[in-house]
């Protein structure tokens, strides 16, 4: 199974732009309705404009905010510290700042984790590949 995140946006252009950016992935159809973003020639996600129904309807209201109240964009990055800086270029809106999961000890998935908001309020967490955040310990060893 392959996931296949899609958001309604309310600027499908400006948060392709945002995406490409931070996570350094690249527009698979390009306009201002929908949007797919592709990394190594997988889906990483799809942006829909909230006002335009296409053949399926709404899919969200763009006066329901917050956007994705409830729901986390989790995405995990092999290059961590540089998609950090370069949301950091962008200016974000910081939820919680670079930390390990868990903060110490053992169990977690052992990864760094950073949160922050996209353009339209949405809470986007980016975390390095699990057992990433120091050589001590794996998520898979015994406690």
């Amino acid at each position: 199974m392959n996931p296949q995140p899609l958001i309604c946006v309310t600027d499908v252009e400006a948060s392709s732009r945002f995406y490409q950016h931070v996570f350094g992935c690249r527009s698979d159809h390009g306009g201002r309705e929908y949007e797919r973003l592709v990394k190594n020639g997988r889906l990483v996600m799809q942006l829909h404009r909230f006002d335009v129904a296409h053949d399926h309807g709404p899919i969200g209201d763009v006066h329901d905010r917050p956007y994705g109240n409830g729901a986390l964009l989790w995405f995990e990055v092999d290059d961590f510290d540089a998609a950090l800086a370069r949301a950091m270029e962008l200016g974000v809106e910081v939820v919680l700042p670079r930390h390990r999961n868990p903060p110490d000890g053992y169990g977690g998935p052992n990864h760094w984790e950073f949160w922050f908001r996209d353009p339209d309020g949405y809470t986007v967490v980016m975390a390095s590949p699990d057992g990433s955040a120091d050589n001590g310990w794996s998520p898979d060893a015994p406690a």
